[in-house]
């Protein structure tokens, strides 16, 4: 925990200092963005709109937006959420012009225990849990969890990601993807739900 404070506090200091080099548009600021932050914005670019061209222009476009804008950076929340809410917006536009945007719903009840007419479950339900614990499956793991996190519907991935992998906190998640605090936290809530009844069909049978 402290090593982590300590982690944290070096990042928020590192972002103070280029927070501030951006606003007086210092010559290598824009530079030191991209390196401090590029990768991650295109690793989250790329998460959302599952295709390497994209999130390579999501991410060109997110950093330059970020130092242009940089005046409108309030400092209410941390410098990388902030851009992180910057990525999110550029990818979610950039699936809306490739596809149209994704109003698919996951249905409660494609994700809850199925019941017989007596109240018992109508399918055997085993404790996988210890299974995640053997080596020899953790690639598979890690695939067949990328593999559910591309299949959900695309509001549902873009809430989970940038909530459970990114750790953007709900509220910001609402106001960037323009949905109600409600909203962002049943699609994370389902998303889970989701990707833990794929775990659990994988793990049934391995």
């Amino acid at each position: 925990m402290v090593r982590r404070a300590l982690r944290e506090g070096t990042r928020r200091d590192r972002d103070e200092v280029l927070v501030r080099r951006l606003r007086r548009e210092e010559p290598g600021a824009a530079e030191s963005l991209v390196q401090e932050y590029g990768e991650r914005v295109y690793r989250l670019a790329f998460r959302i709109t599952g295709n390497p061209q994209d999130a390579e222009e999501v991410a060109q476009d997110a950093l330059w937006t970020a130092a242009r804008k940089i005046g409108t950076f309030k400092g209410e929340s941390a410098f990388g959420s902030w851009l992180y809410r910057i990525t999110a917006n550029t990818a979610y536009q950039k699936l809306r012009a490739r596809r149209g945007r994704d109003h698919a719903e996951i249905s409660w009840e494609v994700l809850l225990p199925h019941f017989d007419g007596n109240g018992h479950h109508a399918e055997p339900v085993e404790d996988w849990s210890g299974k995640v614990e053997e080596p020899i499956l953790h690639r598979e793991l890690r695939d067949v969890l990328s593999s559910a996190v591309e299949a959900l519907p695309t509001d549902y991935r873009t809430a989970f990601l940038l909530h459970d992998v990114e750790g953007m906190p709900n509220r910001e998640i609402a106001k960037s993807l323009g949905i109600s605090l409600p909203a962002v936290k049943s699609r994370v809530h389902r998303s889970r739900l989701f990707l833990r009844q794929r775990l659990g069909r994988y793990l049934t049978v391995a």
